[in-house]
């Protein structure tokens, strides 16, 4: 059973999505929240698999609501979805860098919600190929200091880098072992490794330090379209 917390400054929307998944096969609602200071104590006090997150709240929006929950030691961090009705492309980026596992809109469809909540609770990231070389290359730009970037890396040994680099790029973890031959569980003992080197929370955050760092250069012809899980 997935446990998920619902936060969101509009009743109306809350309720609708705890309705939803209250409804979903295989989703426990553990509580719900009207702003950010409120989701992080209640995050705290319900532990969560997964959180979906309003951007635009009074007290504490949902981007710095985010950091804190991800800042938390402990090694069962939610994974959080960000949904908003705002379609920016800094929401997206900057959502990612704080740790988020995705980014929807509120006019997703219903189902589509629904699967997005098992896709990152079984650790994939919600990124449209169109943000990953599109969005985020732009945001990376405004705030890569390229020394300072490529210094992180410096901790990597070249398997590791060359796995970043394929995680930036989208692959999965089976399709980084079929591209390096080796196996899924050494794929994942990698990733595992640069992440905790680069001190990242999410997925997520690999790709946008990938991008960061210059690892991964998108050229024109990866602007796609279609938002998928990876």
């Amino acid at each position: 059973m997935i446990r998920v917390l619902v936060v969101d400054d509009q009743a109306l929307i809350r309720g609708g999505l705890v309705a939803l998944f209250t409804a979903a096969p295989g989703l426990e609602v553990v509580g719900e929240a009207a702003d950010g200071a409120d989701a992080v104590a209640v995050a705290s006090e319900t532990h969560p698999d997964v959180i979906l997150m309003d951007v635009r709240m009074p007290v504490l929006d949902g981007i710095a609501a985010t950091r804190r929950i991800l800042a938390d030691p402990g090694e069962n961090r939610p994974r959080i979805i960000v949904l908003t009705t705002f379609d920016l492309d800094e929401y997206v980026y900057t959502a990612l860098a704080a740790g988020a596992s995705g980014f929807l809109l509120k006019d997703t469809p219903p189902d589509r919600i629904v699967s997005a909540v098992h896709a990152v609770a079984a650790g994939d990231i919600l990124l449209a190929p169109r943000v990953t070389h599109r969005l985020v290359e732009t945001y990376a730009q405004h705030h890569r200091t390229a020394a300072a970037a490529r210094s992180h890396l410096a901790a990597l040994t070249a398997r590791e880098t060359e796995v970043l680099r394929l995680v930036g790029n989208g692959l999965t973890n089976a399709q980084i072992a079929q591209r390096l031959v080796l196996s899924e569980a050494t794929v994942k003992t990698h990733v595992k490794r640069v992440m905790a080197k680069l001190h990242l929370t999410s997925r997520a955050q690999a790709v946008v330090t990938a991008y960061e760092t210059g690892l991964v250069v998108p050229s024109a012809s990866d602007d796609r379209s279609g938002a998928q899980p990876r």
